[in-house]
C-alpha cells in the first residue's frame, strides 16, 4: 500500500529545518554555523549577488524534480560570483513553500543544492522559510575575491579577443524540447561529482539539451583558473543570451564587440540536430536565433588580456583552457556596439534574449 506523503502543512518550520539542514554542506569559512541568528564567515573582500526562482516563471514541477530546482538555484548564483572573479564561498537560501507541497520535494531540493555546492567547494549557511501560494527560492551567494580586484563588464579594451566558456544555446534548446512534450530519461537525474566533469556516458542529444536547461553547468574551474592566471580583461555571466549580454559588456566598456559567426558554427550544428523533431521549417534560421538569443546556459563571456598573448595575431591567440574565441573587441565606441561579422545585427535578432519585463 502506498504511503501518504507528508505535506508542508502537516509539519512545523523546525521540523522542516531538521530534515533539510543536515543535507546541506557548511562553508569551510564558517566560524558560526547555521542555526544561530546569523552564520559568521571568515572572509575578506566579498562579492554578493541575489537571484530568485519562481514556480511558473522559472521552473515547472512537472518538468523539474526538487533536485533539479535546487541545483539550478545554486548554480545560477555560483555563476554570478565567478563572473566577478570570486571563489563561491557560501549561499544563503530563503524558500516560500505552499502547504500542499510534499516535504519529500523540499528534501530533494536541498539535496540538489548540496550536490551543486559541494562540487564547487561552496557551503550553504543560513536562510529562511515562509508559507505561501507557490514555490519560490531566493538565493544569495557570497564569494571570496581572494585578494584580487573584481573582473568587470567594463574591462574590455581595443584589440582584445572576445572569448567564451561553456554552452551556448543548449538551455534554450532544452526548454523548447520540454515545452513540446519531450521527457528526459532517468540518466539526466544522476548527480555529478564536479562542476565541469566531462560527459563520459552515452545519451541522446535531446537528453543533453534538456539536462543543460534543468541543471546548467557553468564552467567554474576553467574561469577561476583563468582569473587567477590574470588572463581575462572583461568578464560576465551569460544568462540572458549571447547577444543581449554582449551588448551589456559593450555598453559598460564603451567598446565595439564584433562576433564572428564562423566561430559559432559548431554551436549552430549542435542544436540543428533536434530542429527537425521540433518541426522547424528553416533549421539554420532557428539555430541562429537559439544560439545567439537563447539564455539560461550560464556560460561566461570575456576578453583576453592582450599582454598575456605570447604570439599575438587575429587568428592565433593563446586561450585559457576551456575558452574559445568568438570575436574581437574592434575599437572604442561610445555607448557600446555589437556586430555580427562586422555588420549590424539583423532586425529579427534585435530583441533576442531573455527579459523578465518584456511584453
Amino acid at each position: 500500500m502506498a504511503l501518504t506523503p507528508v505535506l508542508i502543512r502537516d509539519v512545523s518550520e523546525d521540523e522542516i529545518l531538521s530534515r533539510i539542514v543536515p543535507l546541506l554542506p557548511v562553508s569551510p569559512h564558517a566560524t558560526v554555523k547555521s542555526g544561530d541568528d546569523c552564520a559568521v564567515l571568515e572572509v575578506n573582500q566579498v562579492a554578493v549577488s541575489t537571484d530568485m526562482l519562481v514556480e511558473g516563471v522559472h521552473f515547472r514541477r512537472d518538468w523539474s524534480t526538487g533536485a533539479d530546482v535546487g541545483w539550478r538555484a545554486a548554480m545560477q548564483n555560483i555563476a554570478d560570483a565567478v563572473a566577478m572573479g570570486a571563489r563561491p564561498s557560501t549561499l544563503v537560501v530563503s524558500m516560500e513553500l505552499p502547504g500542499d507541497l510534499p516535504l519529500a520535494w523540499v528534501e530533494d531540493c536541498a539535496r540538489g543544492m548540496a550536490q551543486a555546492t559541494r562540487s564547487c567547494g561552496c557551503g550553504i549557511d543560513g536562510g529562511d522559510l515562509v508559507g505561501g501560494k507557490a514555490v519560490v527560492l531566493g538565493v544569495t551567494v557570497l564569494g571570496d575575491m581572494e585578494g584580487r580586484a573584481p573582473r568587470l563588464r567594463s574591462g574590455a579594451r581595443p584589440g582584445e579577443a572576445l572569448i567564451h566558456a561553456g554552452n551556448i544555446g543548449h538551455a534554450a534548446t532544452g526548454y523548447e524540447l520540454l515545452r513540446r512534450g519531450f521527457t528526459p530519461s532517468r540518466s539526466v537525474r544522476q548527480p555529478r561529482s564536479r562542476c565541469n566533469v566531462a560527459r563520459n556516458y552515452v545519451k541522446s542529444a535531446h537528453d543533453v539539451f534538456m539536462e543543460n536547461f534543468l541543471r546548467p553547468w557553468p564552467p567554474v574551474s576553467a574561469v577561476l583558473n583563468a582569473v587567477r592566471a590574470g588572463s581575462l580583461g572583461a568578464l560576465m555571466d551569460v544568462s540572458d543570451g549571447l547577444l543581449r549580454d554582449a551588448r551589456r559588456m559593450a555598453k559598460a566598456s564603451h567598446m565595439w564587440l564584433d562576433i564572428d559567426t564562423l566561430k559559432l558554427e559548431e554551436n549552430f550544428r549542435a542544436v540543428m540536430v533536434v530542429a527537425p523533431q521540433l518541426g522547424m521549417h528553416d533549421c539554420l534560421d532557428w539555430a541562429y536565433r537559439t544560439v545567439l538569443g537563447g539564455g539560461e546556459d550560464h556560460g561566461f563571456l570575456a576578453t583576453l588580456r592582450r599582454h598575456e598573448e605570447k604570439a599575438w595575431g587575429l587568428h592565433t591567440p593563446l586561450l585559457p583552457q576551456g575558452f574559445k574565441r568568438i570575436g574581437t573587441v574592434r575599437d572604442k565606441w561610445e555607448g557600446g556596439r555589437v556586430t555580427l561579422d562586422g555588420k549590424d545585427i539583423p532586425a529579427y535578432l534585435g530583441n533576442s534574449g531573455w527579459d523578465h519585463f518584456s511584453r
